[in-house]
C-alpha cells in the first residue's frame, strides 16, 4: 500500500517498510524503517542514489518522512545516522522523535 500524504512528494510504501521520493526514470530515494514493540517507526537506513548527491534530495526525503510520521500520529526512533543528523538541526520535530 502506497499513500501520498504531503506536498514534498514523499510517500509511505508500508508494504516495503519505507518512505519513498520518486526521482528521474525509475530511481527513488528511500528511508527504511521497522516497527518496534511500541508501534514506533525505527528509522534504520536512508538511501539516495549517488548521482543525486548534493541536490537536497536527502533533506527533502527526511522532511517528507518526518511530516508523514507526524501526520499519522506515530513516533520515530532514529537509528539511521542520516536521519539523526537531520534531526539534530531540525529540532522542530521533537514531538515525534523518541528514544
Amino acid at each position: 500500500m502506497t499513500t501520498q500524504k504531503n506536498d514534498t512528494g514523499v510517500v509511505e510504501n508500508a508494504d516495503q517498510n519505507r518512505f519513498e521520493l520518486a526521482l528521474k526514470d525509475d530511481d527513488i530515494a528511500a528511508a527504511y524503517y521497522r516497527i518496534d514493540e511500541n508501534g514506533n517507526l525505527v528509522m534504520t537506513h536512508t538511501e539516495v542514489p549517488f548521482e543525486y548527491s548534493g541536490q537536497g534530495i536527502g533533506t527533502r526525503l527526511a522532511t517528507g518522512t518526518f511530516d508523514l510520521i507526524r501526520a499519522s500520529g506515530r513516533k520515530a526512533v532514529l537509528k539511521c545516522s542520516f536521519m539523526g543528523r537531520f534531526y539534530a538541526s531540525h529540532r522542530d520535530y521533537d514531538d515525534i522523535v523518541v528514544g
